[in-house]
């Protein structure tokens, strides 16, 4: 052999032997299935755990159905005080409104309290004229001048006289010795005719009024 090719040789005990190599390639293998089968177990591991069944959520899952049924007990409280203000308000509009009836009521009545009030006003205005008049153009018993003491016209009895009524009509000035006309009824309402120039006289005939 030259001295070249001495120099490039390569050792033997450099030079891998089938056997090492697949002493290598084991264990590669080897730590490549146990990191594998690491991880696989904790992974495995992970799926083993509910995250239902663990504290925290059934902390959470107990204050959530808390707050639900407080929840739902403030509902049902609104939905009651809800409807007791619906019917308060239905209440006081149904009052209102039989209020409003009565006022209407009393409003009609009060105005027909006015209307009987203002009639019977003026039927006392009316009766208190008559009765002034009557007054006015009434005459009594006793000895009376026509023009002077009373007007001329026709008179009647107010009331029915008795038996024993008398009166006539004499001429002015003549002491009642000139009779015009005279008389006793007896009962019932005479009616009595005088002109100026007369007078009239009465006796137990009561009151005398003119038509």
């Amino acid at each position: 052999m030259s001295e070249n090719q001495s120099s490039s040789a390569v050792p033997a005990e450099t030079v891998d032997k089938p056997e090492s190599k697949k002493k290598r390639w084991g264990l590669v293998l080897s730590s490549i299935l146990g990191v594998g089968a690491l991880v696989g177990g904790v992974f495995w591991g992970m799926n083993l755990v509910d995250p239902k069944e663990s504290e925290e959520y059934l902390a959470l899952s107990e204050s959530h159905s808390a707050v639900a049924a407080e929840r739902d007990s403030l509902q049902s409280d609104f939905d009651e005080l809800e409807a007791g203000i619906a019917g308060r308000e239905e209440a006081v509009e149904e009052r209102g409104a039989a209020l409003d009836e009565q006022a209407a009521n009393l409003d009609t009545r009060d105005q027909e309290l006015q209307d009987a009030k203002d009639k019977v006003v003026a039927r006392e205005k009316a009766v208190g004229k008559i009765e002034a008049e009557q007054l006015e153009n009434s005459v009594e018993d006793g000895v009376w001048t026509v023009g002077s003491d009373i007007k001329a016209g026709t008179y009647r009895a107010k009331e029915a006289v008795g038996s024993d009524c008398y009166w006539a009509v004499v001429k002015t000035g003549t002491n009642g010795s000139d009779i015009i006309d005279n008389g006793i009824p007896g009962g019932g309402r005479p009616a009595v005719t005088v002109k100026r120039g007369q007078d009239f006289e009465s006796k137990r005939c009561g009151t005398w009024v003119k038509q």
